[in-house]
């Protein structure tokens, strides 16, 4: 079978077997939304919500059976550093969580998708409902797996991400239509969303899985990042749709930041900053919590209370925790008597020192 960069058309329980491995999966099934009425706004316009025949079921033991089924088809094409992403709302993601713990998977985090420009509760009879929520996990508990932790940093002002994503729903061009001019696809996703998970948990030329591939954002993406895709969708109107917008795609420069390859900063010992004279032996560093003086020993290491390690285990001693990152507790003064956290001489080093 020619899977890669190619949306199949067909059931994907019955497409999956043939498939090769992937390393990275991100799943939006079927909601199971139990809606009973039909959905009106004030103004009497009606609500065009998920009542397709494809999120029907019956009862909750029949999805959860359906849920055993994709899952396991899944798992036993995912590479064992491989991690999958199951999107869902309050109707169906703790089953879903539930059943991918029963079979083994191991959750690594579950991200809140914040919805801004979400659809009000038009009746008043409940909190809008402007969440939803993607579980993000591994094969199993021992399994390896990718994370770009400092391409992430993008995504909030250069600091650490944190799990809830502040991500407008699918409008505007990006949002599919059909002839009339209505959604092609009720639940299409923003393209912004799965930018993030695809930078995560690949890199440029890894094969990304969607089994539910919908309007084919996950492909369009993965695209977009040099990533090889494969997309599975029963529907053809979706399939035709999806492919016409995949084929339009233009991959990003390999130099772009999103895709060119892994980038940690050079790692700097500590020693070097007093063997090129950012430090001096006898200088003194102060601890941020609790507020402790050390010296600075001509080995690299800092001497406090007794105590004599390297600028981790000094801190860690001193602070009675099982860990502690130097760079960022450890002050020192600088030329202009300010004080100054110690990472600030290590950029300074990086900056103005060669890599050999």
């Amino acid at each position: 079978m020619r899977a890669d960069n190619h949306i199949l058309h067909g059931d994907a329980l019955t497409l999956l077997p043939d498939l090769p491995p992937v390393d990275m999966v991100f799943a939006d099934p079927p909601y199971n939304l139990q809606l009973k009425n039909e959905l009106w706004r004030p103004n009497l316009t009606r609500v065009d919500a998920v009542d397709d025949d494809w999120d029907q079921f019956n009862g909750f033991a029949d999805y959860d059976h359906f849920t055993r089924e994709w899952l396991a088809a899944v798992r036993a094409i995912m590479a064992d550093s491989a991690t999958i992403w199951v999107s869902g709302t309050y109707h169906n993601i703790f089953r879903i969580g539930r059943i991918m713990q029963d079979m083994g998977f191991w959750l690594l985090n579950t991200i809140t998708w914040y919805k801004p420009n979400a659809m009000p509760n038009f009746r008043g009879t409940r909190l809008k409902n402007d969440v939803e929520f993607v579980i993000w996990a591994k094969r199993s508990e021992d399994s390896t797996y990718t994370f770009n932790y400092h391409k992430m940093k993008r995504y909030n002002s250069g600091k650490q991400l944190g799990s809830v994503w502040a991500i407008a729903v699918c409008g505007g061009p990006e949002r599919l239509r059909d002839a009339e001019g209505d959604k092609l696809h009720p639940t299409q996703k923003p393209e912004a969303l799965l930018e993030r998970i695809i930078v995560a948990s690949t890199h440029p030329g890894d094969r990304v899985l969607d089994p539910f591939s919908g309007t084919g954002t996950t492909a369009a993406v993965a695209k977009r990042l040099r990533r090889r895709w494969i997309g599975i969708e029963q529907d053809a109107d979706y399939v035709a749709a999806s492919r016409e917008r995949i084929a339009a795609g233009t991959p990003l420069p390999a130099a772009d930041p999103l895709v060119k390859g892994r980038q940690t900063p050079r790692r700097v010992p500590f020693r070097s900053l007093i063997a090129h004279g950012y430090l001096q032996p006898g200088q003194i560093l102060t601890l941020d919590r609790p507020t402790v003086e050390a010296v600075v020993q001509a080995d690299g290491t800092l001497r406090a209370n007794g105590f004599t390690g390297s600028i981790h285990q000094t801190g860690a001693h001193l602070k009675g925790t099982p860990s502690c990152n130097g760079w960022r507790h450890w002050r020192f003064v600088d030329a202009d008597g300010t004080s100054r956290l110690l990472d600030v001489l290590r950029d300074r080093y990086r900056r103005d020192i060669p890599a050999d």
